[in-house]
């Protein structure tokens, strides 16, 4: 027969069971109507919204810019897009000049970018409508349309050899526009209100996984499969 160890293979089997059992239960709609991956998925987006609003300390440095005169030249990707992106930095109070997928942009930086942080601030509030009447396009474009700019204005700046310029621009990218355009619709729940649900995740992952390991452990000593440790060789 297979089973040698019956004792630790039983066991074994108890911990494979229960392990396939608490995955189906995982993979029902059991919380809410959503499944446990669903949930957890959503909780932590919640709680990593809740430790991205950076907008505030953001604009500190933003209007340190105010009334900095900048001029710069980019090639936007797509000619569909090359009206949307222009009425973003006309509305924001710049002057554009375009030929074909070619813009030249120039006026007050930080004006600018104050109309970025603008727009970042609502999406990540959930205020999507505000920027889609502001533009009279899809608020996610917008967005979407304000990155590409931006990143292609950093590059440029940086070819410029202004340094501070372009850093300030990537930092209104990756600390504005990213996170209002990543967590646009999703609630937001701080940590330090969710320190019970957090830390049951964490400790259940945990736990389920060394659940896993042990009953393949138990389940192969009962077959008489185990680790041992080898025999040294004696030289004679």
């Amino acid at each position: 027969m297979l089973i040698r160890n019956k004792q630790p293979f039983t066991v074994g089997l108890i911990f494979f069971l229960s392990f396939l059992g608490v995955l189906l239960l995982i993979f029902s709609p059991v919380f809410d109507g959503k499944n446990g991956l669903q949930f957890s998925d959503e909780s932590f987006n919640k709680l990593a919204k809740g430790s991205s609003y950076f907008i505030p300390k953001v604009k500190e440095t933003v209007d340190k810019y105010s009334g900095k005169q900048f001029s710069t030249a980019i090639k936007v990707d797509e000619r569909e897009q090359v009206e949307n992106t222009v009425k973003l930095f006309t509305t924001a109070g710049a002057v554009v000049e375009a030929n074909g997928q070619n813009l030249k942009i120039s006026g007050d930086m930080g004006r600018v970018l104050q109309s970025v942080l603008a727009d970042a601030d609502a999406m990540y509030k959930n205020d999507g409508e505000t920027i889609s009447k502001r533009y009279a396009y899809d608020e996610k474009l917008s967005m979407k349309n304000w990155w590409n700019a931006l990143s292609k204005i950093e590059k440029q700046m940086k070819k410029d050899k202004l340094v501070a310029e372009a850093k300030v621009v990537g930092t209104v990218m990756k600390k504005a526009v990213e996170p209002g355009y990543n967590f646009y619709k999703i609630d937001t729940n701080k940590v330090s209100e969710h320190v019970g649900m957090l830390t049951g995740l964490l400790v259940f992952y945990v736990a389920y996984t060394m659940w896993w390991g042990y009953a393949i452990f138990y389940l192969f000593e009962g077959i008489g499969l185990s680790m041992k440790k080898a025999h040294t060789k004696k030289e004679a």
